[in-house]
């Protein structure tokens, strides 16, 4: 078994977030081969801005609910073998009079210590997290959390921020402050209004910071804002399905509407709707449809990432540079990150993700195919994961590496490309791709195309000796295309084995393919290195 799963190996550490609104834990196990793995995520609702935020002072229930949350987590670390347990807390604790006594206490019964941070840095710790998880592909993003106490917006690509804010916003503060979280009757519009005209105020220095720094998507995360997504989806008629969970404008001008109609028995009703957030769900839409409309966002790619897994981010940049694969794409990472979950030869796959990309590329240049950057990156993530079946069983081992590929929660990508990815893994030796295996019917041609290649450059490191460096397709003439190959030393096994896949090439470009003479090609290059 490899690193990080059999439970022998790697250091385990604990992430705890503490919320205005709930507690989470991220339980991870850092592997020698520099993956990791998700060993438990929990979170539980303890509402320790409950009350706080008139008084800017802990209740004292809201404060044992915390403290018996964060003990109990603490013992679930421990007893995962946690050399080290990182615990925050945010806006509540933050605004807190009596912030003190509370940590003390936090101290004394769950073993913690807890570091208070500023909303600046909660902004940060948001964006780390959230941002490793997109593929922005060279764009910039806004970035927006609606917490329960605070409201953080940040502007960035996928390397950094440039802008972080902090408001003194939130779905309970919100709820206390105009007291909207009230039993017995619906909110009326004009108390709504008057919450969106407060943030409004509170939100125009940043509205036009960042409107000044402009943005090409935004993201939204938070429970609030999940949740809000999840109402649209579920309770609107006619919306069509987004591929990734979104909210757009519109939407939430009909979800804010449909709940301020409603007293909190029947909000608790409203289809979609987690019943424990029904009474501060609105103050938190109030933050949002303000935001969107005086920013003119249209449309929110909703991100299930937290500041917690931002915690995570900033560990394992500080302890283990290199982890995450500087200058690596957080699709590629997600990718590599499975590959050494699964103990992948990964010098075996970065050669043959090297091949099939010379290969691509060139069978491109011949006219063979005319796909796109798109599909250049997804033959390239599956050459690096065609053999991670291997760890569960040889024998068929590509079935395995499907399997793996179609349930793991590759950061990035959504589930027609990690599909087509799982395909071409699953037919890198044999066979001919099904409907049944991906999303769309018209992705078979791509992976009975994109599979021939991965095939190819497969079999050209058979040995797993990298002895071929590099190859290409060479259109000779309408009906016939040449392999050229680089090699260092014998490789004749490796071309005899393409020799087998000289059908499957026709059937899918409709030529033959001519193979090179393995000893004159040996003779060149060793002729090559002498000059």
């Amino acid at each position: 078994m490899g690193p990080g799963i059999n439970g022998k190996d790697g250091k385990v550490v604990g992430f705890i977030d503490i919320g205005t609104y709930s507690v989470r834990l991220l339980l991870v196990r850092l592997n020698p081969n520099r993956s990791y793995t998700i060993l438990s995520e929990q979170k539980e609702s303890v509402r320790l801005g409950g009350g706080e935020f008139i008084q800017r002072r802990l209740e004292t229930e809201a404060m044992d609910r915390a403290a018996l949350v964060c003990t109990k987590f603490a013992r679930m670390a421990r007893g995962f073998g946690a050399e080290r347990i990182i615990a925050v807390a945010t806006a509540a604790t933050r605004e807190a009079k009596n912030q003190r006594p509370f940590l003390r206490r936090l101290r004394a019964e769950a073993g913690l210590d807890v570091r208070v941070v500023s909303g600046k840095e909660e902004a940060r710790l948001i964006y780390l997290g959230v941002s490793h998880g997109l593929h922005l592909d060279g764009q910039r993003a806004l970035f927006i959390d609606v917490g329960g106490g605070s409201t953080e917006l940040i502007v960035g690509d996928e390397r950094e921020p440039m802008y972080l804010s902090s408001l003194e916003l939130g779905a309970i503060r919100l709820s206390q402050q105009f007291h909207l979280d009230r039993p017995d009757k619906p909110i009326s519009p004009q108390r709504y209004a008057a919450v969106r005209r407060y943030v409004r105020g509170t939100a125009v220095r940043t509205v036009q910071d960042v409107r000044r720094l402009k943005f090409d998507q935004c993201v939204g995360s938070s429970g609030t804002i999940v949740n809000l997504a999840q109402i649209a989806a579920k309770a609107l008629p006619g919306r069509g399905k987004d591929r990734d969970l979104a909210l757009r404008h519109s939407d939430l001008r009909e979800v804010s509407r449909l709940l301020c109609s409603l007293p909190l028995d029947e909000r608790r009703q409203v289809p979609g709707i987690n019943p424990n957030r029904a009474d501060i769900l609105i103050g938190g839409a109030a933050v949002i449809e303000t935001l969107m409309e005086e920013l003119g966002i249209e449309r929110l790619v909703v991100s299930p990432r937290t500041l917690r897994d931002g915690l995570l981010v900033d560990y394992i940049a500080r302890k283990r540079p290199g982890t995450l694969g500087s200058g690596v794409s957080p699709r590629l990472r997600s990718v590599l990150l499975l590959g050494r979950r699964c103990g992948f030869d990964e010098v075996h796959a970065q050669a043959v993700a090297r091949l099939a990309l010379c290969l691509f590329d060139s069978a491109k240049k011949a006219s063979l195919h005319d796909y796109s950057s798109r599909e250049r990156e997804l033959l390239q993530c599956a050459a690096l994961l065609h053999d991670i079946g291997t760890f569960l069983s040889y024998e068929n081992h590509q079935e395995h590496s499907y399997y793996l590929i179609r349930n793991a929660d590759l950061i990035g990508f959504d589930q027609t490309e990690i599909a087509l990815i799982a395909a071409l893994a699953r037919y890198h030796t044999r066979g001919t791709p099904q409907i049944v295996d991906l999303e769309e019917s018209g992705q078979i041609a791509v992976v009975l195309r994109l599979g021939v290649l991965l095939r190819i450059a497969e079999t050209l490191d058979r040995s797993h000796t990298g002895v071929v460096r590099g190859a290409r397709l060479v259109r000779q003439d309408r009906k016939n295309v040449s392999l050229e190959l680089t090699a260092e030393g014998d490789h004749a096994l490796e071309v005899w084995g393409v020799q087998k896949h000289a059908g499957a090439f026709k059937k899918a470009f409709g030529c033959r393919l001519a193979l090179p003479p393995a000893d004159l090609l040996e003779t060149e290059a060793a002729g090559l290195q002498e000059r």
